[in-house]
């Protein structure tokens, strides 16, 4: 991380995300200025990948980047299958947990300088991930540097055709907030108009599995 951590980077270091994390499960939500709670799947991500995981791990090529890999179930089991992969995240428990499942992983935001920037085959953006920094044209165009102009992103994007940027706090239900910070929800139509403004020529597939949509992104 560098010295000087951002408010997005100390909101998701507050204690509700940090508690869960340890517990491996919830509740925990993303909470709007309105009111509106998105659910977080604090005990999925920290399972084993599911259904749904496995149709993005069997379009992973090359070396793998999972950009704010949470407990780091995608990393480990790409480990596991003798594939190359390094996730990052700005939680210190959550790359504690990922090197502990078998994974690699660094304690950085995916606007701090990466390894192999350029060189990555496969980026991934899963579990809402596509909200890093509440402005995705600003976040794809970041991963198209660090991917390989040949490599792919894989994006899990909202069920809903939605688009908005917010500001949001991290709520454990019982009354623990952290800091507001800006997020970002985006469905893939949205997503299609993001991309190519950030310099990502076109959708090469997307596909639904387990209730959950995903779209990959060439250059």
């Amino acid at each position: 991380m560098t010295a000087q951590l951002s408010e997005p980077v100390r909101a998701w270091r507050a204690d509700p995300y940090a508690d869960a994390l340890r517990a491996g499960r919830g509740p925990l939500y993303l909470r709007r200025s309105d009111g509106w709670l998105l659910p977080l799947d604090v005990a999925r991500w920290c399972a084993e990948p599911d259904e749904a995981d496995a149709t993005v791990l069997a379009r992973c090529r090359g070396p793998v980047l999972d950009i704010g890999c949470g407990p780091g179930r995608m990393v480990a089991a790409l480990a596991r299958l003798g594939r190359p992969a390094l996730g990052v995240d700005v939680m210190p428990a959550a790359v504690e947990r990922t090197v502990r499942a078998g994974g690699s992983a660094l304690c950085r935001s995916v606007f701090d300088p990466l390894p192999s920037e350029g060189r990555w085959g496969t980026v991934l953006l899963i579990d809402g991930n596509i909200g890093i920094g509440g402005d995705p044209v600003a976040l794809l165009r970041r991963v198209a540097r660090l991917t390989d102009p040949r490599g792919s992103l894989l994006v899990e994007v909202a069920a809903p055709d939605v688009d908005e940027r917010v500001e949001v706090h991290l709520d454990d239900g019982h009354g623990a907030w952290g800091t507001p910070f800006p997020w970002a929800r985006v469905g893939a139509r949205a997503l299609g108009v993001h991309a190519a403004e950030a310099g990502w020529s076109r959708a090469a597939a997307a596909w639904e599995a387990a209730d959950r949509r995903f779209v990959r992104l060439t250059r």
